[in-house]
């Protein structure tokens, strides 16, 4: 149990019964106006009261009130034998100590966060509601993230400057300050759990269950935190869609939504969810996923010859769909890929929730986001919508979050046909799945309007070993009948050996790229094995943060020769990077 400045006031009152002001702030070695805002605050919380003498020669003074209260129980030790993995983490200076144990034959994220006394959580509670009438502008909704992130900023900082009222010690100030950043401003503990980078997932069933997560190497699992109640869990829901401009509420009571941090929020009310409220939060790398991520030996998601294929046809303009299972990497992929594109162009996205993220260097970046209607159903824009509308905008790349229905493939792919180069995702399994999707009901696009669409990526989620893996790169060509399509698979993972195999030439690939560059096949194949050298040097070098990739990216736009000869002969990116 964490003994904080306000104990020691507590203290030094129980035992003198009646000590002076000035006698406290002698003795804490803090200010007398400090004591003695100390002492009004703990007052509100009915722990002590304040005493001003008639007599002005004599000084205010402090007595303890009758509270009977009691201090959280600490958490029952765990037996070490129990314990599969143990670590720390931070969020905003709020420590924790997580443990992953096997209990009962069950698996546990136990979170250990620093104990407070009754009489620093009550002093902690005034803070919170002073803080709240004097800062009546934090209550501003906005629906911009950085905006949002700004102002979460200055409330911190106003916190910080407040706090410092009471002369706390640094890691007291740094402590409470981060707490009354969660209560006021975030998710309570569950703020601490979206700092985790061992977690993929975080979900709220119900007040009455556990929160549970899924940890990247050990997959769900329940932790010791609950949610009080319901309209705990509403009021956690209904904050998040306030900050980006949607509403969850009887008449809509699901919705997605995303985090100032970039993490994905589906939320859903009873009935609907008939066990009770639900939050899930898909948690984003904080670093997102480069092409040198997916190529490192940790991932080993694809090959970099399979990279060089695809970052050809993405400088090129050839349009791709990347498609795979729930949480198999798709939209990770279509980002880490989107950092082919020449820095010179005109890029839009389409997403329900923030999802893509390119590198600075591709400044000509348009985000937009879809909107659902208020409760008089009004204001709805949909992915349809921004779609008709990114036509207008003279977009060199359209990227959009996912395909669902046949409106948005049907505008998509007339966008292919009027030149626009197009991107997006869709759940399918396998490459002919993605075409049967997109040729049958209820999307059914005719076979012949999907002849501008050159290659599928299709990744693959092993949950058994939690393995994510580009299970093939492959490209559509006609069949043997005049209105049959099938996929042409260029390469494919083979599970039981985990390793990539080309499966056949890509005839298309090397047709379109013939026909738009002049370069022969020959040729095509000497650029991919100098852009696979160019990757496996960024990789060699380490090379995968987002600001790096797009450094090296822009350089090679601008001199491709001085990167090549770079890479050939092994030297340091420093130079380039310094260019940048």
């Amino acid at each position: 149990m964490l003994h904080t400045t306000v104990d020691s006031f507590m203290d030094i009152v129980r035992a003198r019964k009646r000590p002076s002001i000035v006698f406290l702030a002698s003795t804490l070695k803090i200010s007398s106006t400090s004591a003695e805002y100390m002492a009004s605050l703990l007052e509100k919380a009915k722990l002590v009261e304040v005493h001003y003498p008639l007599n002005i020669l004599q000084k205010p003074y402090v007595t303890p009130r009758p509270v009977t209260y009691q201090d959280p129980p600490a958490e029952p030790p765990i037996d070490k034998a129990a314990v599969l993995d143990a670590y720390s983490i931070e969020a905003d200076f709020v420590p924790a100590n997580i443990k992953i144990a096997q209990l009962n034959e069950s698996s546990y994220y136990m979170v250990e966060f620093e104990g407070l006394t009754y009489p620093t959580r009550a002093f902690l509670d005034q803070i919170r509601d002073e803080l709240s009438n004097k800062m009546p502008a934090m209550s501003v909704e906005y629906s911009d993230l950085e905006k949002t992130t700004a102002m979460k900023n200055l409330f911190f900082k106003n916190t910080m400057a407040y706090l410092k009222n009471f002369q706390f010690d640094d890691l007291s100030t740094n402590l409470f300050a981060g707490l009354l950043l969660h209560r006021m401003f975030g998710l309570g503990e569950i703020d601490v759990l979206t700092h985790d980078d061992s977690l993929e997932e975080i979900a709220i069933n119900n007040a009455t269950t556990p929160i549970s997560v899924y940890h990247r190497k050990f997959g769900w699992l329940r932790t010791n935190l609950y949610l009080p109640n319901e309209e705990e869990i509403l009021n956690f829901a209904s904050q998040i869609g306030r900050k980006v401009g949607r509403q969850i509420a009887v008449l809509n009571p699901i919705m997605d939504a995303r985090l100032e941090s970039g993490d994905r929020v589906c939320a859903t009310l009873s009935p609907i969810s008939s066990h009770g409220n639900t939050i899930t939060i898909r948690r984003f790398a904080r670093n997102p996923w480069t092409i040198i991520s997916l190529l490192s030996d940790r991932s080993n998601t694809m090959t970099s010859e399979m990279a060089a294929l695809l970052w050809i046809a993405f400088h090129y303009e050839l349009n791709v769909i990347v498609a795979g299972g729930t949480a198999s990497g798709k939209t990770s992929a279509l980002n880490a890929l989107c950092a082919f594109f020449p820095p010179n162009q005109r890029i839009i996205t389409i997403e329900d929730t923030r999802e893509i993220m390119l590198p600075e260097h591709q400044w000509n970046w348009i985000p937009l986001i879809t909107r659902n209607p208020n409760a008089e159903g009004l204001g709805e824009v949909s992915m349809l919508d921004l779609l008709v509308t990114s036509l207008r905008m003279r977009p060199d790349r359209i990227i959009l979050g996912e395909m669902r229905r046949a409106p948005e493939a049907e505008v998509l792919f007339e966008a292919m046909h009027t030149g626009h180069s197009t991107y997006s995702t869709m759940h399918a399994d396998t490459s002919a799945q993605v075409l049967r999707r997109l040729t049958q009901p209820p999307i059914a696009i005719p076979p012949a309007e999907l002849s501008s669409l050159h290659l599928l990526v299709v990744q693959y989620r092993d949950r058994r070993k939690n393995l994510r893996r580009t299970l093939e790169i492959s490209e559509v060509v006609s069949g043997s009948q005049s209105n049959e399509l099938t996929p042409n698979i260029i390469y494919r993972w083979r599970p039981r050996s985990d390793t990539f195999d080309k499966i056949a030439p890509a005839t298309k690939f090397y047709n379109e790229l013939n026909l738009h560059t002049g370069m022969t096949e020959r040729e095509i194949d000497e650029e991919i094995k100098s852009r696979a050298g160019i990757l496996d040097w960024m990789k060699a070098n380490k090379l995968d943060d987002i600001s790096q990739v797009g450094a090296v990216f822009n350089a090679y736009y601008t001199n491709p020769d001085e990167v090549m000869n770079a890479a050939l002969k092994k030297k340091k990116p420093d130079s380039i990077l310094a260019k940048d």
